[in-house]
């Protein structure tokens, strides 16, 4: 197993406990199955847009074709949604993102790259892709690219802030509780190169100091993972805001703001 497969069963393992849970995998493959059946979920789900996958490889979990970016599933269907290394291949990272927390009842959990300082001076230094035309070239010029086409996706990487930012904006009637994980994998480009020698000597050379450095500075890892809690409502909603049992609708708190703000004008009741 490598650090990559280990980060993310390991994650999973803690994250989600119940073992009988519903989850749906968004951009998933053999990697997602073979991880989730060796960890013994039982209720899984695993969704592509690939159309080169079908139903019998991914037994005795189901299949589904599915655009993470509009899944067609309805709300809270799920009690988990779960993504790995597949966000930053769609065309808009961000509706993924809202997507999995829409059809989630529980909680989604997204495995990505953190936009550090130090993954900017890899793609500087082309360690690592900017755009990922190594995806497309090993599926056969015809795959693996945004969407799943021929074209190579930029690789949007993510940072704790733009994720709040992202899901506050979406829901903003709630508070959320997000959780994340940081993890380090050797990185894999180089080593596809026909010139990536000189990168692969000088990754090995500075790799104990680098491990020295994530220990103090642990955001700057290659891995991370973030786990967005769902809140339950009327429990979680914000002060300003008050939950209709009538009409099951989400109301401002006018009492609330009757505290905060002063009346300027008289139409202000």
């Amino acid at each position: 197993m490598d650090d990559r497969e280990f980060f993310y069963q390991s994650n999973i393992q803690e994250l989600i406990k119940d073992k009988d849970a519903s989850i749906l995998v968004c951009g998933g493959g053999d990697f997602d199955k073979n991880v989730f059946e060796r960890l013994g979920y039982k209720n899984v789900t695993i969704s592509n847009l690939d159309s080169r996958l079908s139903e019998d490889r991914f037994k005795p979990f189901s299949w589904k074709y599915e655009n993470a970016e509009s899944l067609s599933f309805s709300d809270e269907s799920f009690d988990y949604v779960v993504i790995h290394a597949a966000i930053h291949h769609a065309s808009s990272p961000h509706k993924v993102l809202t997507e999995m927390y829409r059809t989630a009842k529980i909680a989604s959990l997204s495995f990505e790259a953190r936009d550090s300082m130090l993954m900017k001076l890899f793609e500087k230094t082309g360690i690592t892709q900017t755009f990922e035309h190594a995806a497309v070239y090993f599926n056969g010029c015809s795959f693996g690219g945004v969407n799943n086409t021929e074209i190579p996706n930029y690789v949007y990487r993510w940072t704790e802030r733009e994720i709040e930012k992202c899901i506050r904006s979406y829901a903003p009637y709630c508070k959320q509780n997000f959780i994340y994980k940081y993890g380090s994998a050797f990185p894999a480009t180089p080593e596809l190169e026909k010139k990536g020698k000189i990168k692969l000597f000088f990754l090995k050379f500075a790799r104990p100091f680098y491990t020295i450095f994530v220990k103090i500075f642990p955001k700057q890892q290659n891995l991370f993972a973030f786990y967005i809690k769902k809140p339950t409502i009327p429990e979680n909603l914000q002060p300003w805001l008050i939950f209709d049992e009538n009409t099951k609708e989400m109301k401002f708190n006018k009492a609330w703001g009757d505290k905060k703000y002063i009346k300027v004008h008289p139409d202000d009741q």
